[in-house]
């Protein structure tokens, strides 16, 4: 008995020495799979999803609690969260913005009010950029002392003020804006007039330089003050533009190859072997187009049918509008200057000018086809003619009708074979002498320019002038 019991104290002192190595390597094994396990861990997952770990037949309470120490040993010696710091630089942004839109919109004013010179606006918007630059000046001083608290504003009040600020300076570039082109419009304004002025009197210098080319004795003509000396002016006016143009025809013609004896003779047979008088058959053709119609207020037109209604008074106005009309604006844009006269020269060219003619003109029929579709008018040398010519016997019309009836106005011509009257006529040929054989009175050969009746004053009508006898006919 005595020979065992050491035998037994030696066994039980060897037992317990391997049960505490197996029972280290177990604790050591055990944190380290549960080092490896938290490491794995997602925020998505649930406690129920990691029973291996939580089941695990393990015994290190003393070991969990040192290891409990430990991490609130490192969180003590963390610094702090970061959303503090997120906050404070939110904060610190929010209210650096409010300040540099501050001073945006206080210098914004400061340069509005430099002119016109307003002393009170511009010390008081001094005073406030000074004020925000010293607060920017504090921004900084914070940001550099990590001292990020207490700032002026929160950040939603920082916010507010920035967009109040912004505001402000919208609405002072706006009013300034608003200056700008007020001022701008004045000057046009200004500018117009002296242009007017200048426009008046170049017309002035040039009526007394070539009587009866310009409108400048109709400038700021009233309805009341209207006499016969004023149509007749426009009468004049309108005739040396229709001889103008019947000449560019007759030039297109002899280009195109045209046989001009035969085609005048064709119009009045009385300038037949008359080379010096061809010019005459074809301004009597322009004339007896372009007056067609003329005794009618709408021009006999259908597009024109509103006119049939009119009084003088709208007639006057109309006169006084297109007489303005300038002509590179009317052919650009004809509906928005002037819709009447559009209508009017539209459908004059298209009676006047023969689709072969044009053809030989042109080699095509494309000024033609514009007009007819409404598009607008062409932008040639020979439709610019006829447009400025449009304009003119278009103003005659309104003029003879913005007479009252207590002034009645009336057209006339001569009818082949009449007999030659100082009074109603005058003879186109030079010197007014007959343009016949000379055999008896001299007679009319056909009316070149009709001729007008307003009240008593007779505007006389050009006559070609031959040796045959035949009757008047007026209308």
């Amino acid at each position: 008995m005595e020979s065992s019991a050491p035998a037994s104290s030696s066994f039980g002192s060897l037992a317990r020495n391997i049960t505490r190595i197996l029972r280290f390597r177990r604790s050591a094994t055990a944190r380290s799979n549960l080092g490896n396990t938290l490491y794995k861990l997602r925020p998505s997952k649930t406690v129920e999803e990691y029973p291996s770990v939580l089941s695990a037949p393990l015994d290190y309470s003393g070991d969990k609690v040192e290891d409990e120490k430990q991490q609130q040993q490192q969180m003590q010696q963390q610094p702090e969260p970061a959303s503090n710091n997120r906050e404070a630089m939110e904060s610190l942004l929010a209210n650096l913005f409010a300040s540099v839109s501050a001073v945006k919109a206080a210098y914004a004013e400061m340069q509005v009010a430099q002119s016109p010179y307003d002393p009170e606006t511009i010390q008081s918007s001094d005073q406030a950029v000074v004020l925000e630059l010293k607060r920017l000046s504090e921004l900084k001083q914070s940001y550099l002392k990590n001292q990020l608290s207490p700032l002026p504003s929160p950040p939603a009040a920082a916010q507010v003020q920035e967009h109040r600020n912004l505001l402000k300076t919208y609405k002072i570039t706006f009013k300034k804006l608003e200056s700008d082109i007020q001022t701008k419009v004045t000057e046009i304004i200004h500018l117009q007039s002296q242009l007017t002025e200048s426009d008046h009197r170049n017309r002035s210098l040039e009526s007394r330089l070539h009587p009866g080319r310009t409108l400048s004795r109709l400038d700021r003509l009233h309805l009341s003050s209207l006499d016969p000396s004023h149509f007749l002016t426009l009468v004049q006016y309108a005739v040396r533009s229709i001889r103008s143009f019947a000449k560019l025809m007759m030039r297109k013609m002899e280009s195109a190859g045209w046989d001009l004896d035969a085609a005048t003779a064709s119009i009045q047979p009385d300038v037949h072997g008359r080379p010096d008088h061809l010019a005459f058959a074809l301004e009597s053709f322009v004339c007896r187009t372009m007056f067609s119609g003329f005794q009618d207020r709408d021009f006999g037109l259908s597009s024109l049918k509103d006119l049939s209604s009119w009084e003088q008074q709208q007639f006057f106005v109309e006169f006084n509008d297109s007489k303005s009309v300038n002509l590179e604006q009317f052919l650009a844009c004809p509906k928005g200057i002037s819709s009447r006269l559009g209508e009017f020269c539209r459908a004059k060219y298209l009676s006047l000018v023969h689709p072969k003619m044009e053809a030989s003109f042109f080699g095509d029929l494309g000024q033609r086809e514009l007009m007819s579709s409404g598009r607008g008018f062409p932008e040639t040398e020979f439709f610019s003619a006829f447009a400025e010519m449009g304009r003119r016997v278009w103003l005659t019309h309104c003029l003879f009708f913005s007479y009252g009836r207590e002034m009645e106005a009336s057209i006339f011509q001569m009818r082949r074979g009449c007999r030659f009257s100082e009074v109603y006529m005058e003879s186109v040929a030079v010197g007014g002498e007959a343009c016949g054989d000379g055999a008896g009175p001299p007679t009319v050969g056909f009316t070149v320019v009709p001729g007008f009746i307003v009240g008593k004053a007779v505007v006389q009508c050009k006559v070609y002038i031959s040796g045959e006898a035949a009757s008047v006919w007026a209308s």
